[in-house]
């Protein structure tokens, strides 16, 4: 079986924030995403439940050249306004048509 080289980006935002994040991911070339509630704590001891709404975790697979538009994105549009936590891993897929 073939594996084929990628990026996994996970996004953690505020709930108010995941339609259009999930918007622009897809505006950045990412064929899909999927999203999920997430709870947990960050650097300043704020809880989801302390924000309304909660928070959503984002997950894509995709390539290096559509990470580093999602990236920009991030970076232009949502760190200088919003709190929000981003990692990127790398993965193997299969079927890599579909990312």
């Amino acid at each position: 079986m073939i594996l084929k080289k990628r990026k996994l980006v996970t996004i953690v935002i505020e709930a108010s924030l995941a339609h259009r994040l999930e918007e622009d991911v897809i505006d950045c070339g990412a064929k899909g995403f999927t999203s999920s509630i997430a709870h947990g704590a960050g650097p300043r001891n704020q809880r989801v439940s302390d924000i309304e709404g909660g928070n959503v975790r984002i997950e894509t697979v995709v390539s290096e050249e559509v990470l580093e538009k999602i990236l920009e994105k991030l970076k232009t549009d949502y760190f200088p306004l919003y709190a929000l936590s981003c990692w990127v891993s790398d993965v193997e897929v299969v079927r890599d048509e579909r990312y």
